[in-house]
C-alpha cells in the first residue's frame, strides 16, 4: 500500500516510537485512553488501557529481550487501511541472554481518532512458539522474568 493518509501516518508514527524507546514520542501519538489488546495465551495476555502503567507487560517481556536496534526492528508493512483503522503486518523479534533469537510475524489491527492512537489489537501467527521463546529467555534469567518481580497484572484485564 503506497497511499499515505493521516490514519497511516499516526500507525507509522507509534511504530517508530516503539522501536526508539521514545516514550514521548508514543504518548503523542497515543490517544490518553489507548487500549493494547495482546492474545490471552501469551504472558502479557489481556487489554491493557492507557500509557500509565508503562513498563509491565509487552515491554516487561521485550526490553531485555530487544539489547539492539536489529531486535527493536519492527519492519511495518501497511496492508490495508480505512478510514480510522489500520492493518499492519509487523515483526516481533527477540535474543535471549543465551543467544536463542526469535524473528515472527505479527498482524495488528489499529483504530484511530482524532489522529492518534486508540486501539491496538495484536494477532501473533504462532502465539506457542513466542511463549515457548519468553520461557527460554526467563529460564536463562529467572531474576528478570518481570521488572518487579511482581506478577504483571496492573492495568490488565481478561
Amino acid at each position: 500500500m503506497t497511499t499515505s493518509t493521516p490514519s497511516i501516518e499516526a500507525v507509522l508514527a507509534v511504530f517508530a516510537a516503539v522501536e526508539q524507546r521514545d516514550n514521548d514520542a508514543l504518548a503523542r501519538v497515543c490517544q490518553p485512553d489507548v487500549e493494547f489488546c495482546w492474545p490471552p495465551s501469551l504472558p502479557y495476555g489481556g487489554t491493557v488501557r492507557g500509557l500509565a502503567g508503562r513498563g509491565g507487560g509487552w515491554e516487561a517481556y521485550w526490553d531485555r529481550l530487544q539489547p539492539a536496534a536489529a531486535q527493536r526492528r519492527l519492519d511495518p508493512r501497511v496492508v490495508a487501511a480505512t478510514g480510522q483503522e489500520v492493518v499492519v503486518l509487523w515483526r516481533q523479534r527477540g535474543l535471549t541472554p543465551a543467544g536463542e533469537s526469535l524473528d515472527t510475524e505479527v498482524l495488528g489491527l489499529y483504530r484511530v481518532r482524532e489522529g492518534r492512537l486508540a486501539r491496538g489489537q495484536m494477532f501473533y501467527f504462532d502465539p506457542p512458539l513466542v511463549c515457548a521463546f519468553l520461557a527460554q529467555a526467563s529460564r536463562a534469567a529467572p531474576a528478570r522474568a518481570t521488572p518487579t518481580g511482581e506478577p504483571l497484572s496492573t492495568g490488565r484485564t481478561a
